[in-house]
């Protein structure tokens, strides 16, 4: 991957930020709402996995991996910015 991509991908904006806990809260209520609409295909004591595994495994990896990415592009930029002088 390059470069460019990878910071687009995983360096936190404002933008950012702000749109993980609503994909977060929309996944939430996607996961419930087909849960309570279609209830009656899932087997007993079944739920809707892919809304639920967004909301619970998949958002918060990623916001984890973008805090860390985030914070190590800025420790290196500042880093190179000392070295400089």
């Amino acid at each position: 991957m390059s470069l460019k991509l990878t910071d687009k991908l995983f360096l936190l904006s404002w933008k950012k930020l702000l749109l993980i806990p609503v994909v977060w809260i929309a996944c939430v209520v996607l996961h419930n709402a087909i849960y309570g609409l279609f209830q009656s295909f899932f087997e007993p004591g079944g739920d809707e996995p892919f809304f639920f595994l967004l909301a619970v495994v998949v958002i918060p990896l990623y916001t984890a991996i973008c805090l860390v990415y985030s914070l190590v592009h800025v420790v290196m930029q500042f880093a190179a910015r000392s070295r400089s002088r």
